[in-house]
């Protein structure tokens, strides 16, 4: 008997997004039921990550808000592009400050990312420990 993941097409932006850490694991059904699809939106949802005149950390910094946002408050989304962004050189503090602007929306943004970002800040604290020893 065949595997029906054998036929499938080709998916290099799913993989891509795999690849690169920025995969929400919510997708997978979709990329399952409708690479298609998937492969669609992804190329669509790339286009500002690919061009324009904003650096990564900047692109990753909205993403933060964005995922922060009272209508979106999707903690995985924050995370990722938390550590995105800091991996990118940005600061906790400018981190901090996004996070500060995205309560506009309702202060539910703090409540969300400000424990996300603690954690961060520890996590990224304590891997400096470890390769400095």
């Amino acid at each position: 008997m065949t595997d029906p993941q054998d036929h499938r097409p080709p998916t290099p932006h799913c993989d891509d997004h795999i690849a690169r850490g920025d995969w929400n694991p919510l997708w997978n059904q979709l990329r399952e039921l409708d690479p298609e699809f998937m492969e669609a939106y992804l190329a669509f949802r790339s286009v500002p990550h690919r061009n324009g005149p904003l650096p990564p950390k900047f692109k990753e910094l909205v993403m933060v808000a964005i995922n922060a946002a009272t209508t979106h408050l999707y903690a995985p989304g924050v995370r990722r592009h938390m550590q995105n962004a800091l991996r990118l050189g940005a600061t906790p503090e400018e981190v901090l400050e996004v996070i500060q602007l995205t309560t506009v929306m309702g202060i539910h943004a703090c409540n969300l990312a400000v424990p996300i970002l603690c954690e961060e800040m520890a996590a990224m604290k304590k891997a400096d420990g470890a390769s400095s020893a």
